[in-house]
């Protein structure tokens, strides 16, 4: 709770310091009071033998939501540190920014922490909201307009879904608690309200608008290559893995009795996803364009953990998470160095990159080997762990189209190291400030370690 709180203070600190100039402090105090959130999380850890729901059942912060809050928190702090000299260009008023992506933070951590439905609902739509400023930041730029007006009516359409099935399952149930409403699944295994099943597929909509997946995906490709880049890393790395937090907590809580009706639904949903995310992928050029549909592809293999729900699933979506949001960071830093060098976002802006950045050029093969899970990377130990519990619950047509669509990737992560390493272009050396080198090499460092030494963190949730 303390983290949740500090959270929620910090923007208010920033929006005085933005009123009264103090623009220089705006990030050291940022990244600081993060840090005192990240402790306060940490310190949480391993009390789940005394972890009760608090506020008349409302929240829950046991090992599950302070990992993910942890995961959210770190990545979150990495790419506010890559924003340092960015968010100026857009606007003389940045304390807005940071405040506003504070707050959508808050609303995460509340979004992983729910033991009650109306907290999930309350979560989400203090995130959503939130970037749907960000998304449209930049005032004169019609892209980013554009971006920020279709994530806002998606955003809506899908809030509707969600709180329409919110409404039937509290109908049939009797509760917005998530333990009233396993008690009810499990007390009438045979004669569950047709409305209750109802309630179910419409928040199965819901959540998939919000993470993404196909085919309610159609807002992620246009409000990613619209809004600003580091806002897109913030919305493909922590915006999605707290949506797959919130996903599992409700699902792995009240709905496992009953997968047998729900499970067939979302494993077409999988499927779909993974060909149109990978597929689609292949025929761009626009490199941020190509990571809009990578995002949706990995949503694929996020809900792998779901539809094979089981003891390890909270693990399984953890570490994929955890790779994804890692590896993500790295490319949308790169891409900003040299989209700031070249001007444009197109594969072809990487030619001959390895001769001038030798060092860029390898943060980013790392991660493009991360994203497309090859060995001794973080992505592969992620995608391992979906396909294992896969397996477990023999899901094997779903292992099969998986490893399929993995190949179909690594087409187009390896254009990307193709034109850095064996393409020549007339270009000058990425000027790298040192607190970019320092986020991409730690990401590095760590995508590689978890790679090698999946241990670090497989067994955090287990």
């Amino acid at each position: 709770m303390t983290t949740l709180i500090i959270i929620s203070v910090l923007p208010i600190v920033l929006l005085y310091l933005g009123l009264y100039k103090a623009q220089k402090a705006l990030l050291p105090v940022t990244i600081i009071g993060m840090l005192v959130a990240l402790g306060a999380a940490v310190c949480a850890w391993n009390k789940d033998d005394v972890a009760q729901p608090i506020y008349h059942g409302m929240m829950l912060f046991n090992n599950y939501s302070v990992a993910f809050s942890v995961v959210s928190i770190i990545s979150t702090i990495l790419i506010l540190m890559l924003s340092k000299g960015y968010f100026e260009k857009i606007s003389n008023h940045i304390a807005e920014y940071y405040a506003i992506v504070l707050f959508s933070l808050a609303g995460i951590v509340v979004m992983v922490s729910y033991h009650n439905l109306t907290m999930l609902f309350v979560g989400i739509e203090i995130m959503s909201v939130s970037l749907y400023i960000l998304a449209g930041i930049r005032k004169n730029d019609f892209a980013s307009n554009e971006s920020a007006l279709k994530y806002f009516l998606m955003g809506a359409f899908s809030t509707g879904f969600l709180l329409f099935g919110i409404a039937l399952i509290y109908g049939s149930s009797g509760s917005f608690d998530l333990d009233g409403i396993r008690d009810y699944v499990l007390t009438h295994p045979r004669n569950i309200d047709p409305i209750f099943y109802t309630g179910v597929l419409l928040i199965i909509v819901g959540l998939c608008f919000k993470v993404g997946a196909a085919p309610f995906h159609f807002w992620t490709p246009d409000v990613y290559e619209g809004a600003p880049s580091l806002i897109t890393a913030y919305m493909s790395t922590v915006v999605k893995a707290a949506g797959f937090a919130a996903f599992l907590r409700l699902f792995l809580s009240c709905f496992g009795s009953i997968a047998a009706f729900w499970s067939p639904v979302l494993m077409v949903i999988t499927i779909i996803t993974l060909f149109i995310g990978n597929i689609t992928a292949l025929y761009q050029q626009s490199f941020k364009r190509m990571l809009a549909f990578s995002s949706i592809s990995h949503a694929g293999y996020l809900l792998f953990a779901i539809v094979a729900l089981g003891a390890a699933s909270a693990s399984s979506i953890f570490m994929y998470a955890t790779a994804y949001s890692i590896a993500s960071i790295i490319a949308f830093g790169a891409l900003v160095l040299v989209r700031q060098q070249t001007g444009t976002d197109d594969v072809d802006g990487f030619n001959g990159l390895a001769a001038k950045n030798p060092f860029l050029a390898f943060v980013l093969t790392v991660s493009m080997l991360s994203l497309a899970g090859i060995p001794l990377t973080a992505g592969f130990i992620g995608k391992f762990f979906m396909f294992s519990g896969a397996l477990l619950q023999y899901k094997y047509i779903m292992v099969i189209v998986a490893v399929v669509n993995a190949i179909i990737s690594i087409f187009y992560y390896f254009r990307v190291i193709i034109a850095m390493y064996f393409r020549s272009a007339e270009r000058a050396e990425v000027q790298i400030p040192g607190y970019y080198k320092f986020v991409l090499g730690f990401a590095a460092v760590v995508t590689i370690a978890i790679g090698v030494y999946p241990s670090l963190i497989s067994g955090l949730l287990i």
